[in-house]
């Protein structure tokens, strides 16, 4: 019953106040078929492991200068335009039906940009952080990635001990890094899983590259990071 009454707050709510497009303003679909044509992807030759924009497809700087705990992390799209303005929303105004259309994206995008994984697991937020907001974002991402791509969501074995400032705030690679150090702690036993890490956004990698080293260090065989964007 629960989730009939659910669709039917949807239905109701999709009356009083239709959907507009976040990039033209088109009655319809969150993100219009012809925005989502539109939507800046990120260019074919990139660094293997963080997936930014590299020439000849070569490690970049800064994942030869750093060892990571992570196997490497894939992003559809770059941070700008229509994407940054979902994630925005998504993120901070409490547009959480925006996680379907998203999972959608990254739905499309692993089946032509298959990486291993066996569970979805997403970055937590700090509990005064998740307080304060209400949701994780990215949990709501992974559940909906979840249901479409068939593959389990683990959200509790991973919790953020520390809160730092945003890593939106920090103004280097370094300072991202220092401040998610030893952020992280893991429960439970995870040996030999291989695990989808969930995030919106990839900056310099550093959260997804410190949630991956507490995986690890639990017994995860393998961690990737999956975003709906990268900043370039």
């Amino acid at each position: 019953m629960l989730p009939q009454l659910t669709r039917l707050g949807r239905t109701a709510l999709d009356l009083l106040f239709p959907s507009r497009c976040l990039g033209c303003g088109k009655e319809g679909d969150l993100i219009c078929p012809v925005c989502r044509c539109k939507l800046p992807g990120i260019t074919p030759t990139v660094c293997h492991r963080c997936d930014t924009p590299q020439p000849g497809d070569k490690p970049c700087p800064i994942c030869l200068s750093h060892q990571h705990g992570i196997d490497g992390i894939r992003s559809p799209f770059r941070f700008e335009g229509v994407i940054r303005q979902a994630i925005h929303q998504f993120k901070y105004n409490n547009l959480r039906y925006i996680a379907r259309p998203l999972a959608e994206l990254l739905s499309n995008y692993l089946v032509a940009n298959p990486i291993p994984g066996g569970v979805l697991v997403p970055v937590p937020l700090h509990s005064r952080r998740l307080r304060e907001r209400g949701y994780n974002q990215s949990q709501l991402l992974a559940k909906e990635l979840g249901k479409l791509v068939g593959l389990p969501v683990t959200a509790d074995c991973i919790t953020r001990q520390r809160q730092a400032a945003p890593q939106t705030r920090a103004t280097s690679a370094s300072q991202r890094r220092s401040n998610v150090a030893n952020a992280f702690t893991c429960h439970g036993d995870l040996r030999d899983k291989k695990i989808i890490l969930i995030d919106d956004v990839a900056t310099s990698g550093a959260t997804l590259n410190a949630c991956a080293t507490t995986l690890k260090s639990a017994g995860a065989g393998s961690v990737w990071g999956l975003t709906i964007a990268r900043e370039v």
